[in-house]
């Protein structure tokens, strides 16, 4: 049986509708080529026969064979040169944009096809094809025709995948497609596969070389206008770049992953979908937009969440949607799958959709302050009512438990980070109420702001410990205590805030920079390492800071992706990858650094 590859082996591949992954040995074990929360063709990530396209050459892993990979400048082309005993050969691999497409129509028609160039480099390599589309999360095996003027044609259920290399003479196996040939030095051989419905219009048909020449000049133009004035602008470059290839182009909306079901732990059960936008994440990311990026970006991502709530009512605004705006997104788990290294259950949907996070409105409303002179001066029609309502709901709910922004599913609780983030929201609307109409109450709202912030200071600090715990009247610690300076909650030069800070780094931090959510994670949570970063900075202590940026930093895989948390004992990458909001903490720690009290 083969070794399942480790999350970090995986560099990642975009063209802004959906994502695929690439490991170190050439296989794409991850496409879901209809959109980012679309069913899978290639899924070998979570179980070895939902399918994978693996194009290396032969005797990958064995004696004198060695790696080196790196993306193309300001873009996700990756170029991985495999280094063999009978020579070098280079395979670039890409998820094709629109012909023609540059700026901010990269992605708006992506036509789903999966480019892979070899390029001969050194001696003669033989590669091996191995081409194993399952549909439908492996659920489906298609039935293969070779296809006049060459290539194979795939179908299955509502897919058509097409399979094509000029000058290969492809056939079609029973239920896959191999192959094996030679690479000499100079040799340049193209092969796309390309998606299509199965009663839409066919597969696209592009010439492999000439559509990755258009891909990379569609990222490098996208690109180049966005200027970045601050400290490691490549790092930020580059995060910024993973944020942009996690955006649905077509809406504006952020995935916050593009996998589902990578584990927390190996082997445990904290196995989640993340290919939907986080509203909990949405000032964060907005913030690192902003600085890395451009406002049109930041603003098509407000755009898509003021259309997304819809009409405020009684019943709590939703964590999350769907990347259209789609509000069920009811969990189910996948027993076909087998999970990543047996980690199950393999989960489609995600059931936080349903839960009371009290968080949600407060960083809609800091995305809102932050945005208020692109908005206009008043506040009238959709956008008004979305303030209105946000605000009214947290003046009635604030006082209630939550699931909090970890997505606690044992119970309800009152904690710290959700009324934080409430008071937040009353703040904010105290300062936009003058763009609002006459049901605007900043008096009564100012009242509440300073109701919840008193409860904040009294029930959150914990004498004993000496920090802010996670929860009213808890003695646990929670990292998540590390927001209330970057909110402007509390300065970080603040007694009780100095001292949880110390509390936090010495309980819940690692010697190699790491931070855990509270003190039984396994695992550092990137997130909150690059928190505990900014936290650093705005105490004044700027030299730890860098030193523990760097150090964060380091935990980046090859090509410079973060997953989601990092195990302690092996450093390996651990949970959805490449995680939204790791390159967004990474952004915002690096501007923090550069400007410390800039936002």
């Amino acid at each position: 049986m083969e070794q399942q590859p480790a999350i970090s082996d995986y560099g990642f591949l975009s063209d802004s509708r959906s994502g695929a992954l690439v490991g170190r040995d050439g296989s794409i074990d991850w496409w879901c080529p209809h959109r980012f929360d679309g069913a899978s063709v290639f899924g070998r990530l979570l179980d070895p026969s939902a399918g994978h396209f693996r194009l290396a050459p032969v005797g990958v892993g064995g004696p004198g064979y060695r790696v080196e990979r790196a993306y193309q400048p300001d873009s996700l082309v990756l170029r991985t040169v495999h280094h063999t005993p009978h020579g070098s050969v280079a395979v670039t691999d890409a998820l094709a944009a629109e012909i023609g497409a540059r700026a901010h129509d990269l992605g708006m028609n992506s036509p789903a096809v999966l480019i892979r160039v070899v390029e001969g480099l050194t001696g003669r390599v033989r590669m091996a094809l191995d081409f194993v589309p399952r549909p439908e999360y492996g659920l489906l095996t298609p039935y293969l025709h070779d296809q006049p003027g060459g290539g194979v044609l795939a179908r299955a259920g509502p897919v058509t995948l097409v399979l094509r290399a000029a000058g290969l003479p492809l056939r079609a196996g029973r239920d896959r497609v191999t192959h094996e040939f030679e690479v000499s030095a100079g040799q340049v051989v193209g092969v796309d596969v390309a998606f299509g419905a199965a009663y839409g219009a066919p597969p696209a048909r592009l010439d492999p070389l000439f559509a990755l020449a258009e891909t990379t000049r569609a990222w490098e133009a996208f690109r180049k206008p966005h200027r970045y004035p601050g400290r490691y602008p490549e790092l930020v470059r580059h995060s910024a770049t993973v944020l942009t290839g996690l955006t649905y182009a077509r809406s504006g909306a952020i995935t916050a992953a593009l996998t589902t079901s990578l584990p927390e732990q190996i082997g445990g059960d904290r196995n989640y979908d993340y290919r939907y936008s986080w509203l909990r994440d949405f000032a964060m990311t907005v913030r690192a937009l902003w600085v890395a990026a451009c406002p049109t970006e930041a603003s098509r991502l407000f755009d898509w969440v003021a259309r997304s709530i819809g009409r405020i009512g009684d019943d709590p605004v939703p964590v999350l949607f769907g990347l259209d705006g789609e509000r069920d997104l009811t969990e189910h788990d996948f027993t076909q799958l087998g999970g990543f290294a047996g980690s199950r259950p393999a989960r489609i949907g995600n059931d936080a959709w349903r839960q009371r996070q009290l968080d949600v409105p407060g960083e809609v409303m800091s995305a809102v302050w932050r945005l208020r002179d692109h908005l206009g001066g008043t506040f009238d029609g959709e956008l008004g009512e979305m303030v209105l309502g946000l605000t009214e709901q947290v003046a009635s709910t604030w006082h209630l438990p939550d699931r909090g922004m970890w997505e606690a599913r044992d119970g309800e609780r009152h904690y710290l980070s959700s009324k934080v983030l409430c008071w937040l929201t009353m703040d904010r609307a105290v300062r936009l109420a003058d763009r609002l109409d006459e049901r605007a109450d900043p008096d009564r709202w100012a009242r509440i702001r300073d109701e919840i912030r008193d409860e904040v200071l009294r029930q959150g600090w914990n004498e004993r410990i000496g920090a802010f715990t996670g929860a009213f009247g808890s003695v646990e610690l929670d990292a998540s205590a590390l927001f209330l300076p970057v909110v402007h909650f509390l300065p970080a030069t603040d007694p009780r805030m100095r001292s949880t800070i110390e509390v936090v780094e010495r309980e819940l931090g690692t010697d190699d920079g790491l931070v855990r959510r509270w003190s039984a994670d396994p695992a550092g949570f990137v997130l909150c390492s690059f928190w505990l970063v900014e936290c650093l900075a705005l105490a004044g202590e700027r030299r730890r800071a860098e030193e523990l940026f760097d150090r964060v930093v380091g935990h980046a895989n090859d090509v410079g992706l973060f997953s989601e948390q990092i195990d302690l004992s092996t450093g390996e990458q651990l949970g959805n990858t490449p995680q939204a909001l790791s390159h967004i903490g990474l952004i915002n720690a690096a501007w923090r650094l550069t400007e410390p009290y800039s936002f």
